[in-house]
């Protein structure tokens, strides 16, 4: 995960840093003298996929000035067991406990996004089935929760609006219809470039099949319907890929039916952060 030299994830940091500190740390100035040193390890407490520990070393490394020493135990993407060390940060106690709840609110996000990431991605996994995330992001950390999902071992879906050609509902409402739509899209997009449409019943899956869409989002459709659709698709080189209320219960259905790819922002949205502990050594 890249944290030296992006913008976007150092002014997030920044921001989470001045939330925190920007008017001292009233407790730690009051109790702890500012000559003590200390060790604390970064702790699973329950099983994880590891991801993040380059955003908390950057954390460490903003508050401690150089005084605070940050160890990885565990490399991102990999499982890590209740009760696992993850990581270590030994130097000034003031300057650990000034970057403890900072870190820590990047791990146990981070983490929770890839220990999804991987529960899904391990339900399709003897499937020729890839599942993908959604721009359904926390504003502001969207490189960091896509970079989390690969840790996880599942693939990112485009980035942002420019990073692909998706028709969505509201698109064929401005415009009138789903060939009307395409047919636009293809003057405009750049060569090779495919063009994807989503579509909510069969009749607009068979128009966006004559049109020469590339991929069709078969949106909010049941196991069984898609299964009847995705001969039709495969038979002209169309990708299939599903979307809409896919739960961990559902995956595995939508994967058998035939789907080339399954998109969900159960993967970032609604995530819950895991539980990583800071505990210094007696």
């Amino acid at each position: 995960m890249r944290v030296s030299g992006n913008p976007a994830v150092i002014s997030l940091i920044e921001l989470a840093l001045s939330e925190d500190l920007s008017r001292g740390d009233i407790t730690t100035e009051a109790t702890v003298s500012s000559k003590a040193t200390a060790t604390g390890d970064f702790v699973a407490r329950e099983k994880i996929v590891v991801c993040g520990l380059d955003v908390a070393a950057e954390v460490c490394a903003r508050v401690g000035g150089g005084e605070l020493t940050f160890s990885r135990h565990i490399e991102d993407g990999v499982i890590a067991n209740k009760g696992d060390v993850i990581a270590t940060v030994s130097g000034s106690a003031a300057l650990i406990l000034q970057a403890e709840r900072v870190s820590l609110n990047f791990l146990q996000r981070l983490c929770g996004v890839a220990t999804q990431a991987h529960t899904y991605a391990q339900k399709i996994v003897d499937y020729p089935c890839a599942v993908v995330d959604t721009r359904k992001t926390t504003p502001g950390w969207r490189y960091l929760e896509k970079q989390a999902v690969l840790c996880g071992g599942a693939k990112n879906h485009r980035f942002d609006l420019s990073g692909g050609v998706l028709i969505k509902d509201n698109h064929i409402a401005a415009v009138g219809s789903v060939a009307d739509t395409i047919v636009a899209a293809r003057k405009i997009a750049p060569h090779g470039l495919k063009i994807e449409v989503e579509v909510t019943n069969e009749a607009e899956f068979e128009s966006a099949l004559s049109a020469g869409a590339d991929i069709v989002l078969l949106d909010n459709m049941t196991p069984a319907q898609v299964a009847s659709l995705v001969p039709k698709a495969k038979a002209k080189g169309v990708v299939v890929e599903v979307s809409g209320g896919i739960t961990l219960e559902t995956i595995e259905d939508y994967a058998k039916a035939g789907a080339d790819v399954i998109s969900s922002g159960a993967l970032t949205h609604s995530v819950r952060a895991v539980d990583i502990g800071l505990d210094f050594r007696g």
